[in-house]
């Protein structure tokens, strides 16, 4: 369990243009987002409150707030552009990176997210792909859309690219690191178009966003989020595509890799996978035998999560009668190191729910006292 999201309805009209301000200001992340969400209830109200918020100590975060002028303009810019803006819990939001711990709060989209339902699989490897990787890339994802999996992947050079192409015909998404607009590789023009009519781009990026380079870990975590399970063909022992397995694993989905030579240096990554625990495949009925028992009652699936509000707490703490005060802030601090402690242990300690804790450790975020670690950990500044 995480410091997750609350679940109330998706915001409408006035609310969603709220929601754009509030995830477009400076230093407001997912998680952040999320827990001022919890706190205050809705945007409007979080927007109202973060100028004092973040003012409280001189430590503190500078939060510039995005204007309401900015987030019409990125409305409008996205509209003219075909495109929409897609909130958690709407209809076009992927069924399973909803689900995730403090999942993007909008998406822009090209065509239609809403594909990405339960039996979606990502596809991701080297940009300097051998033939036989691309190859079975192409097989892979093939084989895997005529059993009905949507495939998800990074419209990348290589192994994105033929795995894009291979889904046409039987739905595809493709996720960017940069704005909707900003298509990367720029030979993949026509291949963006195609995919746009076939399935979904998606970014959670901002219009016209370029796709530098520390946007690109946040783009493999949407891909694996999105994804029941992730196929890795072909990654070295640094590539981005070891960052989605441990996204995916990180958010419970299944990890499959597709060994390769020893003397490949495109295979050092997949190979140390399956020496941690991947499993390994070869052919498209290999993924279907590993990731079948998650497909078996999609609608189960798909009525839980319409059952529960999006980006829902994974579990919640023992009751407890006390009430947040700033006292509870100062005692969390005191339980803070350099070394992260989860918040479930920090609502134990304190005696105190876990909503209350999450309060006291956005209020110490947001004052540059405490951080939060990926898996529920915080520790201080």
């Amino acid at each position: 369990m995480g410091i997750g999201p609350v679940w109330q309805a998706p915001p409408d009209g006035r609310e969603l243009l709220q929601w754009l301000r509030l995830i477009r200001s400076h230093n407001i992340g997912p998680q952040t987002f999320w827990g001022l969400l919890g706190k205050y209830g809705s945007a409007s109200a979080t927007l109202h409150a973060l100028p004092e918020i973040s003012s409280r100590t001189s430590q503190g975060r500078s939060v510039k707030l995005a204007s309401e002028a900015d987030a019409t303009k990125e409305l409008d810019l996205v509209q003219r552009y075909g495109g929409q803006i897609v909130a958690t819990g709407q209809a076009g939001y992927p069924i399973l990176l909803a689900q995730v711990e403090s999942p993007p709060p909008l998406l822009t989209v090209m065509g239609d997210a809403s594909i990405a339902g339960p039996r979606t699989i990502g596809i991701v490897g080297a940009r300097n792909a051998s033939a036989s990787g691309r190859k079975l890339s192409e097989l892979m994802a093939h084989g895997l859309g005529t059993h009905g999996i949507i495939i998800a992947s990074g419209l990348a050079r290589g192994v994105d690219t033929h795995a894009h192409q291979a889904s046409l015909g039987t739905g595809t998404v493709a996720v960017t690191a940069g704005g909707i607009n900003r298509i990367y590789p720029k030979e993949n023009k026509d291949l963006y178009r195609q995919i746009t009519e076939n399935g979904a781009v998606v970014s959670e990026m901002p219009f016209n966003a370029e796709p530098i380079a520390r946007h690109f870990p946040r783009r493999n975590r949407l891909i694996s989020g999105m994804s029941a399970g992730v196929v890795v063909i072909e990654a070295a022992a640094r590539s981005g595509s070891l960052i989605t397995a441990r996204f995916a694993l990180e958010q419970g989905r299944e990890v499959f890799a597709v060994p390769g030579s020893p003397l490949d240096q495109r295979a050092q990554g997949t190979n140390g996978l399956l020496r941690n625990g991947a499993t390994l495949v070869q052919t498209p009925e290999d993924v279907l035998e590993g990731i079948e028992s998650q497909f078996s009652a999609p609608g189960d699936l798909e009525d839980q999560v319409e059952g529960r509000s999006i980006g829902q707490s994974r579990g919640t703490a023992p009751e407890a009668t006390r009430k947040y005060d700033d006292s509870i802030n100062d005692e969390v601090l005191g339980l803070l190191s350099s070394t992260p402690v989860h918040i479930d242990e920090l609502a134990r300690m304190c005696g105190a729910h876990i909503s209350i804790v999450s309060t006291a450790v956005l209020e110490l975020e947001l004052g540059g006292q405490a951080i939060r670690h990926p898996g529920g950990g915080v520790s201080a500044t």
